[in-house]
């Protein structure tokens, strides 16, 4: 029996749907705060914050936790709870209920978006994001919490998956944002490559897991990558480019002024390789259904209409007058370092 949480979200829908009709899934137990619309399984309302979990998982053998939360403008405090309080709820419920594996939704974040990662990284590289910024803490804290689960709780296991960018979820992340400008912002000298996971593949990827095909860490992608110009070329939208000293610190300077609502180390997802190679997947038989190309047009249909500068959004006038000139995301940046600067001239004054 496979319990899965967050099961009437975008993500957990298409996997307990999937797992209701695999040979290998006698029953499927579907957890959330709210009924999801598929037929055939047992629905359990609740939060899974609630203790009360453990007694919701009797008769379970594996649960796949996928009631995360990645979005840009939330509330970091109740991000955070969501995040890691209903991880170590759910591993804790696990492992008091008997449960025999627990499978855990990450992200390919976590191993940081650096200029000289490897491309593609493999599952066991380490794990170089900021360890104290935001969302990214969060995903390092839940595979902290898997990490240290099998010591805690000999018997249960911990399958952690960590899937690229995720699109075709109507997600609406730092990564989608970065469509939703004028121009796309490119650190001078620098050079970027795009891989996409579409929600397709990654609920198929975690079904693998869920019937124990796949153990341990794996990655989810489609294969290869994007280099900048393909980007540019599919989506019909131009570069700025921006010294990284100009970009990094003027974006920190917005975030602290409550301006951007990601920090600025996040923003290195949107400039710096982090693609990954789905490897251990494909031993066990597992492939892609969409490649990068797809995966991209997913991407801007979902922002199709949306207008953003800087991560932050905004309606279309204040888009189209921020583009003016330059990138919405070049004045953002430049025009907030310029302030800061003549600020310092008064004050020397």
């Amino acid at each position: 029996m496979v319990a899965v949480t967050g099961a009437a979200g975008s993500i957990g829908g298409p996997l307990v749907d999937l797992l209701s009709h695999h040979e290998g899934v006698r029953r499927v137990v579907a957890l959330d705060d709210r009924r999801g619309e598929a037929d055939g399984v047992t629905w359990r309302i609740l939060d899974v914050r609630n203790p009360v979990l453990a007694d919701r998982l009797a008769g379970v053998d594996v649960v796949v936790h996928v009631d995360i939360d990645l979005s840009v403008d939330v509330d970091p405090k109740a991000r955070t709870s969501r995040n890691v309080r209903g991880t170590q709820t759910v591993l804790t419920a696990a492992a008091a209920a008997g449960v025999n594996r627990v499978v855990l939704l990450s992200s390919a974040m976590v191993y940081g978006a650096n200029a000289d990662n490897l491309v593609p990284l493999p599952e066991d590289s380490p794990l170089r994001a900021p360890s104290d910024i935001g969302l990214l803490a969060d995903l390092l804290e839940i595979e902290r919490l898997g990490a240290r689960a099998p010591l805690s709780h000999p018997g249960l296991t911990v399958t952690m998956v960590r899937p690229a960018s995720v699109v075709g979820a109507g997600a609406d992340t730092l990564l989608s944002r970065h469509f939703e400008a004028p121009r796309l912002l490119v650190l001078r000298g620098s050079r970027p490559r795009w891989q996409f996971c579409h929600v397709d593949d990654l609920v198929s990827a975690l079904a693998c897991a869920a019937v124990g095909k796949v153990t341990g860490v794996i990655t989810v992608g489609s294969d290869g990558w994007l280099e900048q110009d393909d980007i540019e070329r599919i989506s019909g939208l131009h570069r700025i480019e921006l010294p990284a000293s100009v970009a990094f610190g003027a974006a920190e300077r917005l975030h602290r002024l409550g301006i951007l609502p990601a920090p600025a180390a996040e923003m290195s997802y949107v400039v710096h390789p982090w693609v990954v190679s789905a490897r251990r997947l494909r031993q066990a038989g597992w492939e892609p259904a969409h490649d990068n190309e797809d995966g991209l047009r997913t991407l801007l249909a979902e922002v199709a209409g949306r207008h953003a500068v800087a991560a932050r959004r905004v309606g279309r006038r204040d888009a189209t007058l921020g583009a003016a000139g330059a990138a919405g995301a070049a004045v953002a940046f430049a025009g907030t370092a310029a302030l800061v600067r003549r600020a310092r001239r008064r004050r020397r004054g």
